[in-house]
């Protein structure tokens, strides 16, 4: 059972190339806040340090950890397995700490569906446009323009996702997006009315995908 004194969970999920992760880096400063350290068994970027950024581990040892019921959610993501340790975010959890996950939609419908009986906040980050995204991703991946063709294709399907969220946020400016997130949680938290614009999400959604679709 938890506690008025135990954390929240704090979801914040997005297409490649959205924010995510530099809005998770952004939170994780603030006191009582940790970010969940998720394994995987893609290959370090540049600057990624073991232990920090991820637990790098093969796919042998990610199929046990699986196997053995230590993650919390897993999900394969560009051919790669990433997944957040139990331990971990109870341990975080039951100290107070409110604890970030930075994962896609496939690993937070699993949090949510396990219906763990901890406070959670789950955010879906969009870009302010599709030129945007493609040209944060070419400068992510300079010398491969097969990786950007790639996201580019997913993102049409995971944008559709949004609805799994309980929030979602346009980062069209990183320090306003940061600020709204962190009224959200607070506000929340608090167990008060939140002011969102849900229409607007839905019209930013629209002209994302550039197709009509019914949401209703």
């Amino acid at each position: 059972m938890s506690s008025s004194k135990d954390g929240t969970m704090v979801v914040l999920s997005s297409p490649s190339g959205a924010g995510k992760t530099t809005l998770v880096k952004k939170i994780s400063k603030l006191k009582n806040f940790v970010t969940s350290v998720s394994h995987t068994t893609r290959p370090p970027r540049i600057n990624e340090k073991n232990g920090t950024h991820y637990f790098f581990i093969n796919k042998s040892k990610f199929k046990k950890l699986i196997k053995n019921k230590e993650l919390l959610e897993h999900a394969k993501v560009f051919n790669n397995y990433y997944g957040t340790s139990k331990k971990f975010v109870y341990r975080s959890l039951k100290k107070g700490k409110n604890v970030l996950f930075d994962i896609d939609w496939q690993g937070a419908n699993q949090v949510k569906n396990k219906k763990i009986n901890y406070r959670l906040l789950s955010f879906f980050i969009l870009p302010p446009s599709k030129k945007v995204l493609k040209q944060r991703l070419s400068n992510r991946h300079k010398k491969d323009n097969l990786i950007v063709k790639e996201r580019m294709k997913q993102f049409e399907k995971d944008v559709k996702r949004w609805k799994d969220y309980k929030f979602v946020v346009i980062n069209d400016n990183l320090k306003k997006c940061y600020k709204q997130i962190l009224n959200i949680i607070k506000t929340d938290l608090k167990n008060e009315k939140i002011d969102y614009n849900k229409k607007l999400i839905k019209k930013h959604i629209k002209k994302l995908i550039w197709i009509f679709i019914f949401l209703a």
